[in-house]
């Protein structure tokens, strides 16, 4: 018998490594609370991910969660409402639309003590997903105490081994509109930061919102996907994505509102 136990757990250690289930989660993307449409768009949003046939381990709200009225707790109050309904946890980053440069530290205090910290993590099947406050580096607002590239270093770090997945508000590439190129900040100092600090780890891809479009790009080695907008402006139709992370890879639908 303890023969064949030992011959039984040496062929164990040979066996293959099976992949785990597959996790789903959702990104919402520039929802721009400040309209009434929105508004109507965002809870219509929740009421099709509640009853998506998956289950979905978590909603991440990738920036520009407000139209520059952070200030209005109102408001503030209402689109919190709106995504509590949510039946999957919801994680938050900022955007260009929620801190402002002309007033950063009151529009900074109002996101970090309503929607969370700057940066933050979770784990959900065995991947660490980041989210992480970019917006110093995209548009120079200053925000006393924090480097987004520092703070990230700090977290993966702390996970290291552990493959991640990073969100993010604006995409470090260049941004295409006006039927022109428009530089991104990834060619800056701190964006070659940045990109080299992503590569160094196990990091399986960036996803971010700011553009209003469907994109795929690349962050040296890492793919980076950027969500379409839940909002109207530049007539877009109201969309979020469903992704599925498995084995190692990532892809995605999206999904439009009427």
């Amino acid at each position: 018998m303890k023969r064949t136990f030992f011959l039984f757990a040496i062929l164990l250690t040979h066996l293959p490594v099976f992949a785990g289930e597959p996790v789903f989660f959702v990104q919402i993307t520039d929802t721009h609370f400040g309209l009434q449409e929105h508004a109507d768009r965002a809870r219509a949003a929740v009421k099709t991910i509640n009853a998506l046939p998956v289950k979905i381990a978590f909603v991440a709200v990738t920036g520009d969660i407000m139209h520059d009225c952070i200030m209005d707790s109102n408001v503030v109050s209402e689109a919190l409402t709106i995504f509590s309904g949510l039946k999957a946890p919801v994680h938050y980053v900022p955007g260009n639309h929620d801190l402002l440069k002309k007033s950063p530290e009151e529009t900074v205090a109002v996101f970090t003590n309503r929607f969370g910290p700057l940066i933050s993590s979770a784990e959900y099947g065995g991947v660490e997903f980041v989210f992480v406050c970019t917006e110093p580096l995209s548009n120079g607002i200053k925000i006393q105490g924090y480097d987004p590239v520092s703070s990230l270093d700090k977290l993966l770090q702390a996970h290291a081994g552990q493959p991640a997945v990073i969100f993010n508000h604006a995409p470090s590439v260049d941004d295409f509109y006006g039927n022109s190129s428009h530089s991104g900040w990834g060619d800056s100092k701190e964006g070659l930061r940045w990109t080299e600090l992503l590569n160094r780890y196990p990091v399986k891809a960036v996803i971010a919102g700011h553009f209003h479009r469907d994109e795929l790009h690349w962050v040296g080695n890492i793919p980076l996907y950027a969500g379409p907008p839940l909002s109207s402006w530049l007539g877009r139709q109201a969309a979020f994505r469903v992704y599925e992370y498995h084995d190692g890879k990532l892809g995605y639908r999206t999904y439009y509102l009427p």
